[in-house]
């Protein structure tokens, strides 16, 4: 009896302590996504047939690669993939980025805005996320940065893997100490780390908790591929044409 009444007792102490917000809910998760970084509208097309991309995201370099119209390019992206697909301002002033903004987010449902990490930045995705407009704010390299886009509002916010590497930065530990702050702080942010240049960049990050890694088109062949498995497959047929014989 005096067992049953102590379990009940913890059981309403518990409740009691997550109501008042002194315990935290782990935060539920629905698997790591992957994102593409192309504007390859024919190796979107391609890649997406493997069911395993979840977005696009663009930058003003990969969209002049294209030689193409941006507006049209981004919403032909966005008929082909249903799920969240970045395409940034070139904008300079906050005033810029919010106008330029405001004309994307009507190009489609599924559009995401991308603003650059800087005063003026935050300064738009304050109004724009007070708007109802998704962010992804990029080119962050520092935790104070992260957590001051996360701070005005963004929705994703993408730290930079490799070219923190070029100037000899752990950029693992910037993956670990945002994803912390998430967890601990609750922010509906989540973590697109960009600038991801192998295999061993999407493990890496997968392990530390990235919400997503953006990956570029060529790289998504490599994953697939290892010489183990190509000589296996190669073998098994052999065996199985000497078994049929």
């Amino acid at each position: 009896m005096m067992t049953i009444v102590v379990f009940v007792l913890l059981v309403v102490m518990t409740s009691a302590m997550f109501n008042k917000g002194l315990i935290k809910k782990p935060r539920r998760t629905c698997g790591m996504k992957f994102f593409l970084d192309t504007a390859d509208v024919a190796a979107i097309k391609a890649i997406n047939e493997l069911g395993v991309v979840d977005g696009v995201t663009t930058n003003p370099t990969i969209i002049s690669r294209e030689g193409r119209d941006f507006k049209t390019v981004i919403q032909e992206i966005c008929e082909i993939v249903s799920g969240p697909v970045s395409a940034e301002v070139t904008g300079l002033t906050a005033p810029e980025m919010i106008a330029e903004a405001r004309d994307i987010a009507k190009w489609a449902d599924n559009v995401v805005v991308k603003i650059p990490m800087t005063t003026e930045g935050l300064k738009a995705v304050s109004v724009l996320s007070k708007e109802g407009i998704k962010t992804n704010v990029t080119l962050i390299f520092t935790v104070s940065q992260g957590l001051m886009a996360m701070k005005a509002g963004a929705t994703f916010i993408s730290p930079f893997v490799g070219r923190l590497e070029d100037i000899g930065t752990d950029a693992y530990q910037l993956i670990a100490d945002l994803r912390t702050i998430i967890d601990i702080y609750d922010f509906e942010a989540e973590i697109i780390a960009a600038s991801i240049r192998n295999s061993a960049h999407v493990e890496a990050v997968a392990k530390l908790g990235a919400h997503i890694a953006t990956i570029p088109d060529n790289l998504f062949e490599k994953m697939m591929q290892h010489p183990l498995t190509t000589n296996g497959i190669a073998q098994f047929m052999k065996d199985w044409e000497a078994f049929k014989k």
